[in-house]
């Protein structure tokens, strides 16, 4: 059966929804069976609801494929890189085209992530629409408008990173009219202004958030986040000045003491995790579930993981002294059943380690991992903030040096050599930031932002990616979506 893009259905529903409330008027009838928007948006607890629900499309999928901070994004942005390629036992094609830098615009998984970000960013339009319509508190009212635009911008950032100028929607469709439902590509320079607006809006959300409600947006988030776009722009001036309100506006942000603590189900939220994708245990595959942790294999030998590195350089990267190896990285464990310890010695070992939830009993059971995905954290504060203050100076600071050897004292790593050029130094930021972000979603965005062969010339590196060229710098627009609507264009370089 012919897949729909999400968009597409999620249009027609608003379609039947306003075609029913049509004829429910002309028929002076209201079936109490029948919940439309105007009936839901009511009350207090219809507002944290919706809300709730922009928050699910972080972590969970509608039609329970891996969801977008659990699995899906990395599959571009991870497998797409020079960290990461598939898995020798995965036979998907198109997985395997990602890992090989050879796929194409009809790519299942470049369309699902494209679908997945539009799904979320339609459900925060529906709540920014909707919420201020509410009668109830209005302080309550405000930030969950407020929390819904973190969302929103968040889902934009990604997909302008991925796509290139994407059509810019900022609210549910309310027409009939088919053509009305068919959106051009808005420029890159409009999609950013509009997630600048949305962040800058979002700064107000509460510092902190207590009980049930920690993992939610915060104003700190709101300033980390528009540091990182600040920075993907190239606009050092005003990156600097978020980053200072994030490390300097008592958020109380900072680094756990232990580089292990950033990746485990127990100290999840906590001092480092600015903004993370929550996930928990026993959810259920819509409902959360963390398939990043099925790095971890079976107690054999001769298996493999969900996905593996794309080299053994990936591993030499660290010194042995550097306690981030191994937390990234296992090629052995002990298995409680038989008492004895599983060496992995194939040539895809060492395998990734990040979101493996030790917590599990057994821990063959990955699939019901509770460890969190973070999105932003206090780690990457300080690496940004030491790349900006290299950029506006011409050289490094004192503070971008304090702020990159945080990072590496951290770690177990001496301080960086101090009279570094400005080249050298920020060769350093991006070889730390690399080490610090294995699978957290970084690094074809640094190697992209960049510029010019930047990625091309890393991936080369990798004899499985050989194909790459500069066309992949953006991700194509998926050919579903073009065929549905005919008004986008495709990214130079693909069919």
């Amino acid at each position: 059966m012919k897949k729909i893009s999400s968009n597409k259905i999620i249009w027609f529903i608003t379609i039947v929804a306003i075609t029913a409330s049509y004829s429910c008027k002309k028929l002076t009838e209201d079936p109490s069976s029948v919940i439309v928007s105007a009936q839901f948006y009511k009350t207090p607890s219809d507002a944290t609801t919706a809300v709730n629900a922009v928050y699910s499309s972080l972590n969970s999928d509608p039609n329970a494929d891996f969801p977008l901070y659990g699995r899906q994004l990395n599959l571009l942005v991870e497998n797409g890189s020079d960290n990461q390629v598939y898995s020798p036992s995965n036979t998907n094609p198109d997985v395997r085209a990602l890992g090989t830098t050879t796929y194409i615009s009809s790519n299942s998984r470049i369309q699902k992530v494209w679908q997945q970000l539009y799904y979320g960013i339609n459900r925060a339009n529906i709540a920014v629409d909707n919420i201020p319509a509410i009668q109830m508190d209005t302080a309550l009212r405000a930030r969950l408008v407020r929390e819904s635009k973190f969302i929103r911008a968040l889902l934009y950032f990604d997909l302008v990173r991925l796509y290139g100028a994407v059509p810019l929607i900022l609210h549910n469709p309310n027409s009939i009219d088919a053509n009305a439902l068919l959106v051009p590509r808005t420029s890159v320079d409009s999609v950013y202004k509009q997630i600048i607006t949305d962040l800058k809006d979002a700064t107000s959300l509460p510092k902190s958030y207590t009980g049930s409600n920690l993992g939610r947006a915060t104003g700190g988030a709101a300033h980390t986040l528009l540091a990182k776009v600040y920075l993907t722009r190239g606009d050092w001036t005003n990156a600097v000045a978020e980053l200072n309100i994030v490390i300097n506006g008592g958020y109380g942000y900072g680094l756990f003491p232990k580089y292990y603590d950033a990746f485990q189900k127990a100290t999840k939220n906590g001092v480092e995790h600015i903004f993370s994708a929550q996930f928990e245990t026993n959810l259920g595959a819509a409902n959360s579930t963390q398939f990043l942790s099925e790095s971890f294999t079976a107690f054999n030998p001769n298996t493999w993981p969900i996905d593996v590195p794309a080299d053994s350089s990936l591993y030499k990267l660290f010194s042995p002294t550097d306690t981030r190896r191994a937390v990234t990285f296992y090629s052995s464990v002990y298995n409680a059943a038989t008492g004895q310890t599983v060496v992995f010695n194939n040539p895809y070992a060492p395998y990734f380690n990040k979101f493996v939830d030790y917590s599990l009993t057994p821990l063959s059971t990955q699939a019901q991992s509770g460890v969190n995905y973070p999105v932003l954290r206090y780690a990457d504060v300080l690496l940004m903030y030491a790349e900006a203050q290299n950029e506006i100076n011409g050289a490094p600071t004192g503070d971008a040096y304090n702020a990159i050897n945080q990072v590496r004292n951290r770690a177990n790593v001496p301080n960086l050599t101090p009279g570094l050029s400005q080249s050298a130094f920020r060769d350093s930021v991006f070889l730390e930031r690399r080490k610090e972000f294995i699978q957290e979603g970084h690094r074809w965005f640094d190697l992209v932002r960049q510029g010019g062969t930047t990625l091309v010339d890393a991936l080369h590196k990798i004899p499985a990616k050989s194909a790459a060229s500069t066309k992949n710098n953006l991700f194509p627009i998926p050919l579903v979506e073009i065929q549905l609507n005919p008004k986008l264009t495709q990214n130079p370089g693909y069919n």
